[in-house]
Order: structure tokens, then C-alpha cells, then sequence
């Protein structure tokens, strides 16, 4: 209890001193351009080179529908009457993330994970494969070796192993760029910039600051999450200007008070701007024992009997007298935690006491359990 209470407090310091030192923050960090932004790839494509771990084509027929439409490219026919089992070949699907503005001849990341029932990926090798966009243009193909960090083994009674995700792997710059990505950075010279955090504080902020660099009226608050910019109509001079403007340096809003709870493991996040109303909370615990004391009950001689055991239970019931608290005004976050380690509950028990302290209106915070 003494270490739990010591390292909440601790934590609470922490929060409270990033809380105090507010500090402003580059527009880059703050905000993205419209029309800059990554393209979502994904293709279909076959792992070969496996050590008896691909997939097992009795049960993903798909995996020698591939082989048999490769092979025939090829030039080569497998008879209709022929059912290649194939322990080597796998069926992934390959992902990448196409940047914008990329151009023809840049290397990009990808990852290769199995769609059918490969027992592992390691040691194979993605053959060639075609990335298409949203658009099913193709902008990218894929080709190499795969490094899989994860492993898996097995034994003959069925007894397995695994570390990680044996069944997905990556291959560093193993995608060419075959088309050049869209993008835009402006529309007549106008570029809008979209907060990642939307809030009306930070967008005035925002648009006060750009107007004191660069002239009033050259930007406008659109709403919460956009801002205006009326940039110049040359394609260099917008670069020049974007350079300039991402690294300004804008003070954003506080972020909303929250407490976030996971209900799973316990862990309780409190924002520094959280506040407590005066409220009463009591708490209590219920403990149940259930002892197994299993009895051997023996025959009466020459009775032809046979010695049994007889199970043998106890429960008990324990119920800890609750003790109530006072909650006063928590001003800072020191207060609150104070106030809550007070009540002396579990950090699992604490997830009902934050809920019943925000359904009473007595925490100042949105609640968000996950």
C-alpha cells in the first residue's frame, strides 16, 4: 500500500510539472497539409522457400490456384488430374505505405502476412507483386526476402511453441515505386492546414500568429479542425513558404481534463487540470473462502464395502467494515490524488469509485474507461 501510494504520488508530480510548464510547439507537430498525406497499398502474392511450414493446400485450394496460374505464365501446364501438395508455398497479402510525392525508382517498406494456415514465414521469399491503391492503379512492386521476428516450433505428441507472429514478416525496401504518388499541396495558392488535436483555442492561436508573420488576412479559421492559408501561386515560392510557416512556433490549448482507466490491468491516467468536487465515498470488500477438506469414509467390516472419499466443503464469508471519506475540493492534482489514495481501495477497485464520483457530478473530468 505504502509503494502504491508512493509511486501514484509520484506520478501525479510528474503530470502536474509537464502540466505547469506549457511551452509552444512547432506548427509541423501541430497540424498536416491537406493533400500530403500516404497512400494505402495492398496486393496478393505467394512466399516460396519455406521449410515445410507454408500452407497446407488440402485446406486453401487458393494456394494452388496461384502456383497453377504462375507456372502457366510460365509456360508450364499442370495436368488437371495432378494436386500439387506444396509444404514450401505460402498465400500472404502484402501491405505498404506509398508517401506522397514519391517518385518512380524509390524503395519503400512492406509487409507480408499469410492468409492462409502457414505454420511460419521464415525463410521464405516474396515473389514479384503488384501493389494497387484505392484507385486499383498499381504503384508499387514488391520482391524479397523476409525477416520474421517471430518463431514457432511444434513436437510429435502436439505440443507447440510460439514467440511473436511467426505468420508475418517485413522486408525493408522491398517495394519499387512504378508510379508517382498523388499529391497537392495547393488549390490557387491556397493551403489548408488540419490541427491533429481540433480545438478553437489552439486554431485562433494559430491563425493570430500567421497573420503576425506573414501580414493580416493571410489566414482564416475554417472551424475546429482547419485553417486557411493564402499562400503564393508559384509551386517554389509555396515550398519556400511551407518551410517558413512549419516552423513557427504556436502555444496550443490545454487538452481537455480526463481520467483514463484500464479496467483490464488497473492502470489510472489523471490529466493535470482534473478537479474534484466535495463528496462522501465509502468503500468495502467482500471476501468469500471456499475450503476443500475431503473425508475418507471406510465399510463396515465384513460389510463388502468399498472405501470412498467424501468431498468435504467450507465457505466463508467475510465482509471488511467500510469506512467512509470525505473527498473535499481537489484545486490541484496533488489534491486528488491525495484525496483518492485516501480511501485505501485497489487500483481495480478504484475504476468504480472514478465512475460513481463522474456519475455523481463530483469529478470535474471526462471519464474514459478502455
Amino acid at each position: 500500500m505504502i509503494i502504491r501510494t508512493l509511486l501514484s504520488s509520484l506520478l501525479a508530480a510528474w503530470i502536474l510539472m509537464l502540466s505547469s510548464v506549457a511551452h509552444a510547439e512547432r506548427v509541423k507537430d501541430l497540424v498536416s497539409v491537406t493533400g500530403v498525406r500516404d497512400n494505402q497499398l495492398v496486393g496478393y502474392g505467394l512466399v516460396v522457400g519455406l521449410a515445410g511450414t507454408g500452407d497446407q493446400t488440402s485446406q486453401a485450394p487458393f494456394t494452388i490456384q496461384s502456383i497453377r496460374n504462375m507456372l502457366a505464365r510460365f509456360g508450364i501446364k499442370v495436368p488437371d488430374n495432378v494436386n500439387p501438395q506444396l509444404k514450401n508455398v505460402a498465400a500472404v497479402t502484402v501491405h505498404a505505405s506509398l508517401p506522397s510525392f514519391a517518385k518512380p525508382g524509390q524503395v519503400l517498406d512492406v509487409t507480408v502476412s499469410s492468409i492462409g494456415n502457414a505454420g511460419s514465414l521464415r525463410g521464405g521469399s516474396l515473389l514479384m507483386t503488384p501493389l494497387t491503391g484505392a484507385d486499383g492503379q498499381v504503384y508499387a512492386m514488391a520482391q524479397g526476402s523476409l525477416l520474421v521476428g517471430g518463431l514457432g516450433a511444434s513436437g510429435q505428441d502436439g505440443s507447440r511453441i510460439t514467440v511473436n507472429i511467426p505468420s508475418a514478416g517485413r522486408i525493408p525496401s522491398g517495394a519499387t515505386v512504378e508510379r508517382a504518388a498523388p499529391g497537392q499541396v495547393a488549390v490557387n495558392g491556397q493551403i489548408q492546414l488540419n490541427l491533429k488535436s481540433p480545438d478553437f483555442t489552439t486554431a485562433h492561436r494559430l491563425v493570430a500568429e500567421i497573420n503576425r508573420q506573414f501580414g493580416e488576412g493571410v489566414a482564416k479559421a475554417q472551424d475546429t479542425t482547419s485553417v486557411l492559408v493564402q499562400g503564393p501561386q508559384d509551386t517554389n515560392s509555396q515550398i519556400s513558404f511551407l518551410s517558413m510557416l512549419e516552423n513557427l512556433e504556436v502555444k496550443p490549448a490545454e487538452a481537455p481534463s480526463r481520467v483514463v482507466v484500464n479496467s483490464r490491468t488497473g492502470t489510472i491516467v489523471i490529466g493535470g487540470t482534473v478537479r474534484t468536487l466535495p463528496a462522501a465515498v465509502t468503500h468495502g470488500s467482500l471476501t468469500v473462502t471456499i475450503s476443500e477438506k475431503p473425508e475418507v469414509s471406510q465399510p463396515e467390516p465384513f460389510s463388502q464395502g468399498q472405501t470412498a472419499i467424501v468431498p468435504r466443503s467450507t465457505i466463508a464469508v467475510e465482509q471488511a467494515t467500510p469506512r467512509m471519506f470525505k473527498l473535499d475540493t481537489g484545486n490541484t492534482l496533488d489534491d486528488v490524488v491525495r484525496a483518492i489514495n485516501a480511501v485505501g481501495a485497489a487500483p481495480s477497485d478504484l475504476v468504480a469509485i472514478l465512475e460513481a464520483l463522474s456519475q455523481a457530478g463530483a469529478l470535474r473530468a471526462e471519464l474514459i474507461v478502455i
